[in-house]
């Protein structure tokens, strides 16, 4: 008898290389069943709080939230080592005039927002779609704007200044650690035996990527919004790495201090006692 699974991630070039494997058919699956649903991250995460998916990608911000119903997987992490989401506006800046700026950002549960917080403090926010974020800004709709995904490398075709990156301050703030984004979250009510079935077969669809570079890349570019094939794999290659094979002792680490670094700023709900499954 088949066994059917929802599996929700983003509709975004490093997503899509992650499970190309998977979703066309690359690697064995038995008779488990993936459901594949693509939506932006912030409606995965709302999704996620509704325990709506059973397995998902997932804001490290957002789990602190879904943390009793989900596991996370030990692979999946999306992780910016000395890079990760910017603030750009139309117009150079100071980072701490930000705190006075009105900023678009791709919604609050994201680890993005919260790394935000963490660097700058309060601040005015409109949340807005991450992929309407650069022509949010470039219309001066708001004074900035938080951004995700492939815009960290296409800013700029849109006359962009990059104030501040938050995978390079955390870097400096922490002594060296990635800056840990999403990974992949799991229904706990699945079971043991269920979950660590699931989790080989996500993993070695990720090892399938990366040993089937070109191929998956291929799959990835109806993903890309308009990236060239060059800068595709560039963004892939910053996200889909060893990091997201296994978090590792650094990566637990930064993930670790970067929730409880939450929690005590007031940003997140509570500790979260993370298991890497």
């Amino acid at each position: 008898m088949t066994r059917r699974l929802t599996l929700g991630h983003s509709p975004d070039p490093d997503d899509a290389f992650m499970f190309y494997a998977l979703a066309s058919g690359k690697i064995e699956t038995g008779d488990l069943e993936f459901t594949h649903l693509l939506e932006d991250i912030e409606t995965l995460n709302r999704r996620a709080l509704r325990e709506e998916l059973d397995i998902t990608a997932i804001s490290l911000h957002a789990y602190a939230y879904v943390q009793d119903q989900y596991a996370l997987l030990a692979h999946g992490a999306s992780m910016g080592a000395g890079y990760g989401p910017m603030v750009v506006a139309a117009r150079p800046m100071a980072v701490h005039d930000l705190g006075r700026m009105l900023i678009a950002v791709p919604g609050t549960m994201t680890t993005a927002f919260l790394a935000l917080r963490l660097a700058i403090g309060p601040f005015r926010f409109r949340v807005v779609p991450f992929d309407r974020i650069l022509d949010i800004v470039a219309k001066a709709e708001a004074d900035a704007g938080l951004i995700i995904h492939e815009g960290q490398l296409t800013y700029q075709n849109q006359g962009l200044k990059k104030i501040l990156d938050l995978g390079a301050w955390w870097s400096e703030k922490t002594g060296g650690l990635p800056l840990p984004l999403g990974g992949n979250a799991i229904r706990r009510s699945l079971g043991p035996q269920l979950i660590a079935r699931v989790s080989d077969i996500l993993k070695e669809s990720i090892q399938y990527g990366l040993e089937h570079r070109q191929p998956a890349l291929t799959h990835a570019l109806a993903y890309a919004r308009d990236m060239k094939r060059e800068e595709a794999d560039t963004f892939i290659g910053m996200y889909v790495n060893d990091f997201t094979l296994d978090y590792g002792e650094d990566g637990q680490r930064a993930v670790k201090r970067l929730l409880t670094e939450g929690f005590e700023a007031g940003i997140a709900p509570g500790p979260v006692n993370v298991e890497f499954i």
